[in-house]
């Protein structure tokens, strides 16, 4: 348990580039600061060539030595989930088994830890229709070969760091012999070029994933565990995917694929990184759309919009996310997921966005029968996302006034300027040109001059007449608080209007984990009359859909539906900070503060206000640390926070 703390303070560190406090990384681990200085000092004792992290008054910070230490896995010896799935491997490997004893002695433990280490496997093949059985002192998988390459999957995701490809952590999970990196990203290009020239765009994020399952085929089929065929004729489509497949495996990896694992894994390529080019019509694209499936995520797209008022019902949306679901069908009923590196980084920056693909999934599950799960909820809210971010960007746009005293066309080159370097930011709706302007008059969001006001204020903005690299820095900033004042001024006012004193609890329980928490929290709404017992039992099943750990400080639970007499927020503090959400390869997350939210029907509004901002506020860490710390009790509490709000 050491160790793997150790590795995830240390990712922590290297993910985040810049200082933590060690009460930060303590509150992150569920350790005390003392701890963490003991971490600290282990790491560096590993760090091939120097520390790989430097402490200061200001917390701990990750040197260039620590991302070479945790690429190579310097440690004293393997690590516990090392050995793992050294003998998880060597089970896939022995069609007889293993021998509990001779294992143990060649991987220098005692019988008993590796009999724990069996105990850890028969967890690990949950979900895998695979089964482990003992005879005497002999140890064996049972299963498909589907299903072993699956916990070959699960194995090499396990290695990787938030599900994002890496072919050193491949090479671990498959045995150091088992592919060659240069081949393989050949391999890669030479793929992705050829489904181009077909007219495909090339989801890059899953075929990542799909080219480790097709590393994972290479080397099993040259091990002779070769999947057996049986589908019947392939479809034109797939058989022209499987003809490139075939082609490229020889080529670059030095394997002849037979028909059973070309018809497999030419399914994996269509319906997971492949959909219509630009060469495709609509029309085209509809004929091979199962009519249920079209239905269904037209009406569930149409109740997303109407209940979290958002601009998405437009056929081309429609038409690709349906395009998406259906391959999500298929995936399904291979049980073969696709990992998206960016489910993390787009629940904690888009946490709008990220709800409405959760309602999204939950409707498709009620109507199709297929479990969602949380990297596959992230495609879809990048589907949401990309629908929005028109929207959204004009919602951004700021006004703003030129101060430029007339000089020949000395104002006209500077707009030109501003408009091209800035016109993604800010509208320029008017030219001042006097020597002196009614400063007073000028109310547009930001005033960009390039002589001194009277009196110095935030959305007033000195330039060069000739517009520099350091002046359009300074007018982005500039607009970048402007907007976060906005923001934060909207949810100053409506949480004022939902925080109840008699709704707030200082130290949540660490035992029974986030259902014992939504409980707390929510019994102080039902006895207020704000929610029913209905409310809160529906908030756990949202949680147990996708976790609402939307920081690492902050969950924020809730049920699907406005149905609270009014809205109101429970709030939660625990510190030390409780773990919350599933179990990942790279620890427990844990969270410090907790917020169940009821949100009324009348409030629809301001949903998207309170439930973005607030995430918002929690994002950064020394805001978190200044409200856990001094918020002792309600009154407390909200003014950390609003002082936080007002900056």
């Amino acid at each position: 348990m050491t160790r793997a703390r150790q590795d995830r303070l240390l990712a922590m560190l290297v993910r985040e580039d810049d200082w933590i406090t060690a009460a930060v990384l303590a509150d992150s681990l569920g350790v005390t600061p003392r701890s963490i200085r003991s971490y600290v000092t282990a790491l560096n004792a590993r760090a091939p060539g120097g520390d790989a992290i430097e402490s200061g008054p200001q917390g701990y910070r990750a040197l260039p030595a620590a991302a070479l230490l945790r690429a190579e896995g310097q440690s004293e010896g393997p690590t516990p989930r090392d050995r793992l799935h050294t003998v998880v491997r060597a089970l896939l490997d022995a069609d007889d088994g293993i021998d509990v004893f001779e294992t143990a002695e060649r991987l220098h433990v005692s019988p008993a830890t590796l009999e724990a280490d069996l105990a850890r496997v028969r967890a690990l093949l949950g979900g895998t229709d695979l089964t482990l059985e003992r005879s005497a002192a002999r140890a064996r998988l049972r299963g498909t070969e589907v299903a072993q390459r699956r916990l070959l999957s699960r194995l090499a995701h396990d290695e990787m760091d938030a599900g994002a490809f890496d072919i050193t952590a491949l090479r671990r999970s498959l045995g150091s012999g088992s592919v060659d990196a240069d081949e393989l990203g050949a391999f890669k290009a030479a793929l992705v070029s050829e489904l181009g020239d077909l007219g495909y765009f090339v989801n890059e994020y899953g075929m990542s994933d799909v080219v480790m399952h097709i590393a994972i085929a290479a080397d099993r089929v040259a091990q002779g565990r070769a999947l057996d065929a049986g589908r019947g004729a392939p479809t034109r489509e797939r058989a022209a995917v499987a003809d490139i497949l075939g082609r490229l495996t020889a080529e670059h990896l030095g394997v002849r694929l037979g028909e059973g694992d070309l018809d497999h894994l030419s399914t994996l390529v269509l319906t997971r990184v492949l959909t219509p080019g630009a060469r495709a019509s609509g029309d085209a694209a509809r004929s091979g759309l199962e009519p249920r499936v079209a239905r269904a995520v037209r009406e569930v797209v149409e109740r997303a919009a109407e209940e979290f008022l958002v601009d998405i019902v437009h056929e081309d949306f429609v038409l690709r996310l349906a395009l998406h679901v259906q391959n999500l069908l298929h995936r399904a009923r291979e049980q073969a997921w696709s990992r998206n590196p960016l489910t993390r980084s787009l629940k904690s920056t888009y946490p709008m966005i990220f709800e409405v693909a959760v309602f999204v999934a939950s409707g498709l599950q009620e109507r199709l029968g297929l479990e969602i799960q949380d990297d596959e909820i992230a495609y879809i809210a990048m589907h949401v996302g990309g629908q929005l971010e028109r929207r959204r960007r004009a919602d951004a746009m700021l006004t703003a006034t030129i101060v430029c005293p007339g000089y020949y066309e000395l104002h006209e080159l500077l707009r030109s300027s501003v408009d091209r370097s800035l016109g993604q930011d800010i509208e320029i709706v008017g030219v001042e040109t006097r020597v002196d302007p009614d400063w007073a008059a000028l109310d547009t969001d930001l005033v960009l001059t390039t002589i001194d006001p009277p009196l110095p204020a935030e959305r007033v903005v000195r330039i060069q007449p000739f517009l520099t690299d350091a002046d359009v820095e300074r007018v982005r900033l500039a607009a970048a608080r402007v907007r976060r004042g906005r923001r934060l001024a909207r949810l100053r006012t409506e949480l004022e209007r939902y925080f109840d004193p008699a709704a707030f609890v200082r130290g949540l329980p660490a035992e029974g984990g986030e259902e014992a928490a939504i409980r707390r929290l929510g019994a102080l709404l039902v006895g207020q009359g704000v929610i029913d017992e209905d409310y809160v039992e529906r908030t756990i099943e949202r949680e147990r859909m996708s976790s609402t750990a939307f920081t690492d400080a902050l969950a924020v639970p809730h049920a699907l539906g406005m149905t609270a007499s009014r809205t109101a927020i429970a709030i939660g503090i625990a510190d030390p900070s409780i773990p919350w959400g599933p179990a990942t390869p790279a620890g427990q997350p844990r969270v410090q503060v907790v917020a169940l939210v009821a949100f009324s029907e009348g409030d629809r509004e301001a949903f998207q206000t309170v439930f973005e901002q607030f995430v918002e506020v929690f994002s950064e860490r020394e805001s978190v640390q200044r409200i856990v710390r001094r918020g002792i009790d309600f009154p407390g509490f909200l003014d950390e926070l609003v002082a936080v709000i007002d900056g």
